[in-house]
């Protein structure tokens, strides 16, 4: 499963520590930002995970996080 979020992380430090905290949780999951983007968009993929949690984990470190939807058509 991939999923697609659209952050307020702007800078990369903060953004690795995030991944690191996030694979400290969920030690099977790939997980990257394209903070280019000007969504910030954070991809993770892997199975076992719901979006939920991973949007309150960004919540606790005082960011906003949103699933979005893909279209694969």
């Amino acid at each position: 499963m991939v999923k697609v979020f659209k952050t307020d992380v702007a800078y990369t430090e903060k953004a690795k520590h995030i991944v690191h905290h996030l694979l400290q949780k969920y030690p099977y999951l790939c997980i990257n930002f394209d903070l280019e983007d000007e969504d910030k968009i954070m991809r993770i993929e892997g199975t076992f995970f719901k979006a939920a949690d991973i949007i309150h984990c960004l919540k606790e470190q005082g960011h906003c996080c949103v699933d979005l939807p893909i279209d694969l058509e």
